[in-house]
């Protein structure tokens, strides 16, 4: 007798729909010198590549750091105000890992697709971008998603604890095609900053570009709060 494996049945995680202001945030012009932040990162040449040029999980290039410390001051400065938390930080790394906080990454059309996900728990509470790349359609924003269960039914949004992420919460890294569905997206806007809590399922939604000055720029930033 044969035995069949039983089908894939996605748990269902807790939904609370997303509310400007509690579980997102957004702030346009957060840098005033936006234009030099990009052209001093497009002249890096220390870049870390991932898919397709590398056998990675993680698509495009990255490299690290990205604001200067005169320039990442105000923006946490707005954080606290914004969520309450009088202190942001970051935990060391395992050895041989890295935390991308302020890490400027560069991902084009051809090289990612959307990926529904959530940060890491024990390395962050709030994750933020910022977009970069002037001149890119609004549909290249960023995208916050709910599951899609059997039968079409809507299920949760969010990460409950003490799982980690999205894949300890599914106990599995992949899920049919179909499993999640957009819940609420934000546009790209040069010079734009997302913040959002980090146990929500997100996504890039698109990428555009094949040359490092017209490919999707994103500041990405990672903390801790409290």
């Amino acid at each position: 007798m044969t035995n069949m494996k039983a089908p894939f049945r996605m748990p269902t995680l807790p939904y609370r729909k997303p509310v400007e202001g509690r579980d997102l945030w957004i702030f346009d012009n957060v840098l005033p010198n936006a234009k030099e932040v990009r052209e001093r990162c497009l002249a890096k040449t220390d870049w870390t590549y991932g898919f397709p040029y590398r056998d990675e999980g993680w698509p495009g290039m990255r490299a690290i750091p990205a604001l200067l410390p005169e320039e990442l001051e105000p923006i946490e400065a707005w954080v606290k105000q914004q969520t309450g938390c009088k202190r942001l930080w970051q935990n060391p790394t395992a050895p041989g890992l890295t935390l991308n906080h302020n890490c400027v990454q560069l991902v084009g059309a051809d090289e990612a697709d959307a990926r529904p996900h959530t940060d890491s728990r024990p390395n962050c509470r709030f994750a933020a971008v910022i977009y970069l790349t002037p001149d890119v359609p609004p549909d290249c924003g960023t995208a916050f998603y709910r599951q899609r269960l059997s039968g079409g039914q809507l299920g949760g949004n969010f990460v409950p604890p003490p799982h980690a992420n999205l894949q300890a919460a599914l106990g599995t890294r992949f899920v049919p095609p179909g499993s999640f569905i957009e819940d609420l997206r934000v546009d790209y806007r040069f010079n734009r900053l997302v913040m959002y809590r980090a146990d929500l399922i997100h996504s890039a939604i698109r990428y555009v570009g094949n040359t490092l000055e017209t490919k999707r720029m994103a500041i990405v930033l990672f903390w801790l709060a409290q």
